[in-house]
């Protein structure tokens, strides 16, 4: 044993600044500590990617040989966080811990086979004795923002750890930016400096630049939600639909794409950042980028909507009075704003939102959009009110309404109501009198019939649109039929010839149009369409009110206050 203690005495120079040497009597009882398994538990902390060695790897007999010489010391360990890192991503800490067991299997077994030799160079007596200096070994990250080091003891007379062989270590690795300087002044007096992994530079990582984006000046989607004052009423004149710009006008701002930050390795060179991508700019019809491309703005003064994925500009066109005799009748590609009355006799048709400031008489309104009227309707029993949106009204009277969404109002008195939605009549007088309302959905109310029994059919279910269009449609050819056989018992006339042939025409279009109506009907029976809500609810139902629901039919002959009626089980049953 003797002579074994003094090889090691000579190979090993251990120096334990500020340490205090191991009790003689712990010394006595363990001079070569017994190897851990990996079995036994590991140290608490967010140490996620730790090299896992058996107890035969030669690093450990690294260790064991320098134990032997300085006392126990802690056993090897590898981890590639330490205890403030930050944790790798579970596949890049895996693939680096292959590498760096080849760099440590690579090293360790260098470092023994010179001790080794150093030992048999002892032995013979014949060669001076072997001096190896501490050794510092620097491992890359493969992005090569990380560098670790990780330092083996120094043997003979060799050196212990200092800052020079740290320095001479990094340079040879070429590692020269991000360096953990106080690290690297502590690290040659740290007690537990051999055969750990300490991180000693970092590196920058690149920053892409942020993409960029679109701030909308205008709502992309447009609420239709009425607002109730505290007397039950709605201001139909200020409903606020309508987004107006002016030409020139800001639309939304375009935020460009911001400049990435590059990086750099710990080995000085640069990592390239990307830049941010461009937003798609939702340009659509009468809209053009500013000089400066910062924003969108309006090519033609109109209203702002948003369709698909653009904004879009509609004209619109402004009657500062009447629709009369001095404006005649509209047909307009956009939106009309009317300050005045419709007069009877005359015919408004936009393909976008038409909005009427006064009344509308016994007149013919046709909107692409939503419809909204301000006071109200007078028809006489022959306006026709037709939206492909949502109608909004004051109050209806003796007139046809064909709403392929919603229609909200205060008050509906014999009137004939087609809607694909729902009828809402809640607001001031609440009221529907008379006539017919026919939604697929629901009948909204505060009162339905009145005190003298007037007869108000309520029905629902089925396509209300649908069949207007069909009565529709099958009037106007009932009125070509009649209209060319009267033409054609009058005396024969260049007029009369060109007259014919346009109502000839329109006669076949119109019978194709309806050929095409009953087409679709064949493919889709309203019977096999999905029925939906089926209800109708009020504060009062009169008797008079007749509910019918998908074909059944309820007459109310008793006043109903509440009333709440629905389709259960093939009964119509109020509630």
């Amino acid at each position: 044993m003797g002579t074994k203690d003094s090889l090691l005495s000579r190979l090993f120079k251990f120096v334990r600044d500020g340490a205090e040497e191991p009790e003689k009597e712990e010394t006595e009882q363990a001079p070569f500590p017994a190897i851990e398994t990996e079995t036994e538990s590991r140290p608490a902390g967010p140490l996620l990617h730790r090299l896992e060695l058996s107890q035969n790897h030669v690093l450990f007999k690294l260790w064991a040989l320098y134990c032997e010489e300085a006392g126990w010391q802690p056993k090897p360990e590898l981890v590639l966080e330490g205890a403030s890192g930050v944790p790798l991503p579970d596949a890049v800490g895996s693939a680096e811990l292959v590498r760096l067991r080849m760099l440590v299997n690579t090293s360790s077994q260098a470092r023994y086979e010179q001790i080794r030799n150093g030992q048999k160079a002892l032995e013979d007596e014949k060669s001076p004795p072997v001096d190896l200096d501490a050794q510092a070994v620097v491992f890359l990250a493969k992005d090569g923002m990380t560098a670790w080091v990780l330092v083996y003891p120094p043997a003979g007379g060799g050196k212990a750890l200092d800052r020079e062989i740290l320095d001479q270590a990094l340079k040879d690795r070429q590692i020269c930016f991000g360096l953990d300087e106080a690290l690297l002044d502590a690290l040659p007096q740290e007690p537990e400096r051999y055969f750990k992994l300490f991180a000693v530079a970092k590196g920058v990582e690149a920053v892409p630049g942020a993409n960029g984006h679109i701030v909308d000046l205008f709502p992309r989607i447009q609420e239709r939600k009425l607002k109730v004052d505290e007397h039950d009423r709605i201001d139909y004149k200020n409903l606020d639909f309508i987004h107006s710009v002016e030409k020139g006008g800001a639309i939304c701002s375009i935020i460009p794409p911001g400049e990435g930050t590059p990086g750099r390795t710990v080995q000085g060179q640069e990592v390239i950042a990307k830049d941010g991508k461009p937003e798609t700019i939702p340009k659509g019809r009468n809209t053009e980028l500013s000089e400066d491309g910062s924003s969108l703005i309006a090519s033609i003064s109109g209203r702002v909507e948003f369709s698909g994925r653009s904004f879009h500009v509609n004209p619109v066109l402004t009657i500062p009075g009447n629709v009369d005799y001095s404006v005649g009748n509209i047909n307009f590609l956009g939106d009309v704003s009317i300050l005045g009355d419709v007069l009877s006799g005359f015919s408004v048709r936009a393909t976008g939102t038409v909005t009427v400031g006064g009344v509308v008489e016994a007149s013919s309104v046709e909107a692409g959009r939503d419809l909204v009227i301000a006071k109200g309707i007078q028809g006489d029993g022959k306006a026709v009110i037709r939206a492909q949106g949502s109608v909004f009204v004051k109050y209806m009277e003796n007139c046809y309404v064909y709403a392929k969404v919603n229609i909200e109002t205060e008050c509906i008195i014999n009137c004939e109501v087609y809607c694909g939605g729902g009828v809402t009549v809640r607001s001031g007088y609440g009221k529907i009198i008379g006539g017919k309302i026919h939604a697929a959905h629901e009948v909204y109310a505060g009162m339905i019939g009145s005190r003298v029994g007037n007869r108000t059919n309520i029905i629902l279910g089925g396509d209300p649109c649908e069949e207007f269009d069909y009565q529709i449609l099958t009037a106007e050819i009932e009125e070509l039929e009649a209209s060319i056989k009267f033409t054609e018992g009058q005396p024969d006339s260049p007029d009369r010839t060109a007259l014919l042939t346009k109502m000839q025409v329109q006669l076949k279009l119109s019978r194709a149009r309806l050929q095409l109506f009953d087409k679709e009907r064949a493919l889709h029976p309203p019977e096999l369409q999905e029925p939906g809500v089926r209800r109708m609810r009020c504060d009062t139902a009169f008797p008079g009110t007749v509910l019918t629901v998908d074909g059944l039919v309820r007459h109310i002959n008793d006043m109903v206050s509440p009333c709440f009626a629905e389709l259960r089980d093939g009964e119509i049953c109020l509630i």
